[in-house]
């Protein structure tokens, strides 16, 4: 049986489609000149190694919320800046990844790049690990601002994803110019319908997101 090269790239399209939820999208298909930087496809993350159900570095979200993050990617290109972003939806089995390594507290490969001066065994107590994420629901991402034309992150401070009161977005010991660009992030986030999470100046979650307390656990790819 043959089948014609137009028929061909319509079942390949629509069999790539069926992998998302409906109501879901791959975020650069909407917001154009995107850097994406997946952590947990890789083992540059706190575990030390790939995270289950990161099959492929794609960044998944509602579809509201990629809208979202368009308008925050034409305000920052006016100033030739635009935005990294290192995670947003998350399978239930990523998080599940994470409660089992967060009990193991002899594994602490990633522990002076990522949390030194926080013990293993409080993760939980502190807030940093937990059984749900606000991520699996499909509206919340981690994310910074990079300079387009060379491509580098502003000086946040601290390294996305590091444990401790330094990554606050409260946090004062900061230089001018780092408190200055967290307070860009901020502002450009939060007047485009975003909300930051407190204790990670890099986590946002849409204002009034579609599927709040439903965790799902489809594939990253």
């Amino acid at each position: 049986m043959k089948f014609s090269l137009a028929i061909l790239l319509t079942f390949f399209t629509t069999f790539s489609v069926a992998q998302l939820r409906e109501g879901f999208v791959y975020a650069e298909d909407i917001v154009l000149d995107l850097e994406v930087e997946l952590r947990y496809c890789y083992d540059n993350n706190f575990v030390g190694q790939q995270i289950d159900g990161y099959n492929k570095e794609v960044v998944i979200m509602t579809e509201l919320a990629a809208k979202a993050l368009k308008k925050v990617q034409d305000t920052l290109k006016k100033q030739g800046l635009g935005l990294k972003v290192y995670d947003a939806y998350r399978p239930q089995r990523a998080v599940n990844h994470f409660v089992r390594w967060a009990k193991q507290i002899n594994d602490t490969l990633k522990k002076q790049d990522f949390y030194p001066n926080v013990q293993k065994q409080n993760l939980f107590k502190a807030g940093y690990i937990a059984s749900k994420s606000r991520h699996s629901s499909g509206s919340t991402l981690d994310l910074t601002i990079i300079n387009l034309e060379t491509g580098q992150e502003l000086d946040m401070g601290t390294p996305y994803d590091f444990f401790g009161p330094e990554s606050w977005v409260s946090n004062k010991s900061l230089t001018k110019k780092q408190q200055a660009n967290r307070q860009l992030l901020q502002d450009v986030m939060l007047s485009n319908g975003f909300r930051n999470y407190p204790k990670e100046w890099w986590h946002f979650t849409l204002i009034g997101e579609p599927y709040r307390n439903q965790y799902f656990d489809f594939l990253v790819e």
